[in-house]
């Protein structure tokens, strides 16, 4: 039996219940699918026990429903799930749960999008209509490991960053961390709180940058123009931070702002990992691996460590190009949106629409959620 729906939601992370409230406001019925057991799983079982929101509150609330006012500005992992959970009952979001989307094809003949999903917890494949598709997967749907010679022989733990919680079971361990993106970082910075011997591979130029300078930045764009901004935020890193070439991180030739629009590259967010690296508490190596053998990593550089963990901060995939058919137009081969530069880039062909793939953190998701329902009630209407 096909289950018919006007709207159906893929993912019921932070994007899929954002999406999921902006169309209960306008009372436009949905029908939300999610692969695992429970909503926002990437907060709730995949996020190390230390984790905060890198941005103020105000930017990372969802669309109609602000945090408490005794938040702290930096919302905590536990206190961020006690909102999600809060948002679920306050909007009567009701995910079907263990619904793998398999296949989403636009019918030509029907003009609707026939979505097949797996019932992971009876096996069967179930099969759902609808006239609107809204794919909110989120830009961190697989965990991605690359392939690294000999990492069969390696004797310790080896994981990626979504198994990690905390440092405990590293304590004086010698702990390769590969990856330097904020959860590299703060997991790094973690295992040295724990007792461990942290070593980090840094190998292309990163912005270095305070709480209190992203903070402060946002309050002066509303004054001053980007260009201007991201010039006195270099500056100010700069001075803060000192020459930081001489611990393994040069500075980049082009600033944060310009980065994050053109590749998509955060920014570091400091939060005592610069200290550690100076103190020599935290070693950065520059080098790509080349090869595993035994418990000894041999870097490209020719030089060789050994180490009793690795610890893989590498991002993810997304799976969306597994299961979306015709959605050329709107997503690229990543499963991020093309033309996140246009103003209507969360809409594509036959009503097919995205949220949070523009890259643009929880601001733009929203954004995008309530575009997205304005534009599909406009259409019902």
């Amino acid at each position: 039996m096909v289950e018919k729906a006007e709207v159906i939601i893929v993912g019921a992370g932070t994007s899929g219940l954002a999406a999921a409230a902006c169309l209960t406001q306008k009372s436009v019925p949905f029908t939300l699918l999610e692969r695992e057991d429970c909503f926002a799983s990437l907060w709730q079982k995949y996020t190390y026990d230390r984790l905060h929101l890198h941005l103020g509150k105000k930017v990372c609330e969802l669309p109609f429903l602000p945090f408490p006012d005794s938040y702290p500005r930096y919302v905590p992992k536990k206190l961020f799930i006690e909102y999600l959970d809060s948002y679920v009952k306050h909007f009567n979001i009701n995910p079907l749960y263990h619904r793998s989307v398999e296949l989403a094809e636009f019918d030509e003949v029907d003009r609707k999008w026939k979505v097949k999903a797996k019932n992971r917890s009876s096996g069967e494949v179930e099969e759902y209509s609808g006239r609107f598709l809204v794919v909110a997967t989120g830009e961190t749907a697989e965990p991605r490991v690359p392939r690294v010679e000999g990492l069969e022989s390696f004797k310790g733990k080896v994981m990626h960053s979504t198994g990690y919680k905390n440092g405990k079971e590293f304590k004086d361990e010698h702990v390769l961390v590969v990856g330097s993106g904020n959860s590299g970082m703060e997991i790094a910075l973690d295992l040295s709180n724990f007792g461990a011997k942290p070593s980090i591979i840094v190998r292309s130029p990163v912005h270095i940058l305070s709480r209190n300078m992203m903070y402060y930045s946002g309050m002066l764009l509303k004054y001053l123009s980007l260009s201007t901004v991201e010039k006195l935020l270099v500056i100010v890193s700069r001075i803060v931070y000192g020459d930081l070439s001489k611990y393994g991180l040069p500075w980049p030739s082009e600033g944060p702002f310009t980065m994050k629009i053109k590749y998509g590259k955060f920014p570091i967010i400091d939060l005592g990992t610069i200290k550690k690296i100076k103190h020599g508490e935290i070693q950065v190596l520059s080098a790509e691996i080349e090869k595993v053998r035994g418990n000894e990593v041999l870097f490209k550089d020719g030089k060789c460590h050994s180490f009793d963990s690795i610890i893989f901060c590498t991002g993810f995939n997304r799976s969306t190009q597994r299961w979306l058919k015709g959605g050329d137009d709107l997503l690229n081969e990543n499963g991020l949106v093309k033309a996140s530069n246009c103003s209507n880039y969360w809409k594509g062909k036959n009503n097919l629409y995205c949220v949070g793939l523009a890259q643009k953190g929880f601001f733009g998701a929203n954004s995008d959620a309530q575009n997205v329902a304005n534009d599909i009630a406009s259409l019902l209407n």
